[in-house]
């Protein structure tokens, strides 16, 4: 299982929501691409980046931070935030990331998510931001109506090959990831699933690699001390 360490970005800072709130909002780093540096050092191969700001507004306010920190480390960078346009994915790709992420745009406008698709293949992925069963969008201030497992099979049957969900229940909570909401999507779908959302522990860790997950991401675990990068990325093998 990958472990994909994260830098959510606004204004150019490294931060963490509570809860997807962004009324409760930490900076844990004025300089991300350092923050790159260090995950690579410690022998971290991937990277999950989020715009905070442009998963509100739909823009790339922080695109060149991103690149930044694309120059910084040789990882395998996946970013989200704000993708709604085929423009605006050709603008991360071509800044060097390696996956985009779409989330809103996913659920609102299907023909861009398909077109996506085609145009980009497994440069897509798709971020399931799951609360109460259903799917948040607008950076998790709007609940939609779409049950998150039907909503995950149709973007298997698209084509779509990797799917990051999110229990935002559980994000920055430091309370435990939901093993049982893995589980199920692991045994429902035939995805590359990533797991993001109150990793804490290194045995959240050891469980989500017995389901067998393509990865998993740490966040605010990591930037408060509660588990170290370099056991982890072990406990994830």
């Amino acid at each position: 299982m990958l472990i994909f360490p994260a830098i959510d970005l606004y204004d150019g800072k490294a931060v963490r929501l509570y809860k997807g709130d962004y009324a409760q909002m930490t900076v844990y780093s004025e300089d991300p691409p350092a923050l790159a540096e260090t995950f690579y050092a410690l022998g971290a191969k991937c990277l999950h980046l989020v715009d905070l700001e442009g998963a509100k507004t739909g823009e790339t306010p922080n695109l060149d931070t991103v690149r930044k920190i694309r120059a910084a480390a040789p990882l395998f960078i996946e970013l989200g935030g704000g993708v709604r346009s085929m423009e605006t994915a050709a603008r991360c790709l071509d800044a060097g990331i390696d996956r985009v992420i779409l989330g809103t745009a996913a659920v609102t406008d299907p023909d861009f998510l398909q077109k996506a698709v085609s145009t980009f293949g497994d440069k897509i992925a798709v971020g399931v931001d799951i609360r109460d069963g259903r799917v948040a969008i607008k950076g998790w201030t709007e609940k939609s109506a779409l049950d998150a497992f039907d909503f995950c099979r149709s973007l298997q049957a698209l084509g779509v090959r990797t799917v990051i969900c999110t229990d935002i229940a559980k994000d920055g909570a430091m309370q435990g990831t939901n093993r049982a909401l893995y589980g199920e999507l692991a045994q429902r779908l035939n995805m590359q699933i990533v797991a993001s959302g109150g990793v804490s522990t290194l045995e959240d860790v050891r469980a989500l690699r017995a389901l067998e997950l393509y990865g998993a991401i740490i966040g605010k675990a990591y930037y408060t001390g509660a588990v170290d990068l370099r056991e982890a990325l072990e406990a994830a093998k």
